[in-house]
């Protein structure tokens, strides 16, 4: 049994199915603008993939363009496509 917390985490969100509990769990973690941030993130990651430049990404987030470098870096580190598909069908 592992007892890592951030595995525990994972293994948690893997066997959830319910999204409303997914938000409680996330409110119960994470500030408003913590929420915020992540979700941000993944609209960076989304537009990124869109082709978008980083300096328009910036502007039209109102991020810094280390932010937008960083999801840049991140995207060519880890495979998103399914985080992007899922976040797409969503949208």
């Amino acid at each position: 049994m592992n007892t890592d917390p951030y595995h525990s985490l994972l293994n948690y969100l893997a066997s959830c199915h319910d999204s409303a509990a997914i938000d409680e769990l996330f409110r119960a973690l994470l500030t408003d603008k913590e929420q915020f941030e992540i979700a941000n993130r993944i609209r960076i990651f989304d537009l990124l993939d869109q082709r978008m430049t980083q300096r328009e990404i910036s502007e039209q987030l109102g991020v810094g363009i280390a932010t937008v470098s960083r999801g840049a870096k991140a995207m060519q580190n880890h495979d998103v496509s399914a985080l992007l598909a899922t976040h797409r069908k969503h949208a």
